[in-house]
């Protein structure tokens, strides 16, 4: 661990917490959005805890993590898009407040909230299993291919993981109207997916193997 990553850890996450309460709270504006606390703490608390552990047991992984920059245009587009998803997604969960729009009932947020913290479980055993993972598509020196636990089910465990946390945060936030902006994002990361491998064929050994191996990219039993 070095004094430079903890402190880029620590401005990454604070700017986090303060864009996306930004980006939900001002557009309802009102600071008694309860839905909104929900998610802010169901977030940033466990990316809190799992940014020390990793800071400490494999600073290596969270440096990577840390690094979002794609270096490859079409993978940038993706990450723009996903972007603007998330930009569109929250305001409108915030004006939905503002304006009275329908709100899900409280079992269906609850419920959503649990199904969000066991994605998060989830994320945490992908990273545990697969310490090569970063932010960006690339093959680092020394890289393996992973096909046990998660990875023995399907091919990209980390965007099925992300896909429950990314289509429970609008139902955590009481928007139906939100979550019909995030169901962009299955199609978003079937693109990545699709370049992805492309990728990982041609400069990871093993991975054309692997594929033959484990069916699926996404969802068990359906693609």
């Amino acid at each position: 661990m070095t004094v430079k990553l903890f402190i880029s850890a620590i401005l990454k996450f604070l700017l986090g917490v303060v864009l996306v309460g930004l980006l939900i709270f001002l557009p309802a504006g009102t600071f008694g959005f309860f839905n909104g606390w929900l998610f802010m703490g169901i977030l940033f608390a466990p990316m809190f805890i799992a940014g020390i552990v990793m800071m400490v047991k494999n600073p290596k992984l969270l440096e990577s993590r840390l690094d979002a920059k794609e270096k490859e245009a079409e993978q940038s587009l993706v990450v723009k898009l996903s972007g603007l998803m998330f930009l569109a997604g929250f305001i409108v969960a915030g004006l939905g407040v503002r304006f009275g729009w329908y709100t899900l009932p409280k079992p269906v947020v609850i419920t959503s909230a649990v199904v969000f913290l066991i994605a998060y479980i989830l994320y945490a055993e992908v990273l545990r299993e697969n310490t090569y993972l970063s932010r960006t598509i690339e093959v680092q020196e020394g890289q393996k291919v992973i096909d046990t636990g998660l990875y023995g089910i399907v091919r990209h465990p980390m965007y099925s993981v992300t896909l429950l946390l990314f289509l429970s945060m609008p139902l955590v936030l009481g928007s139906i109207y939100s979550f019909v902006i995030f169901l962009a994002y299955p199609f978003i990361i079937a693109k990545r997916i699709k370049h992805e491998e492309e990728f990982l064929e041609k400069e990871l050994n093993g991975y054309k193997e692997y594929k033959q191996k484990v069916k699926y990219r996404l969802i068990p039993f359906i693609w």
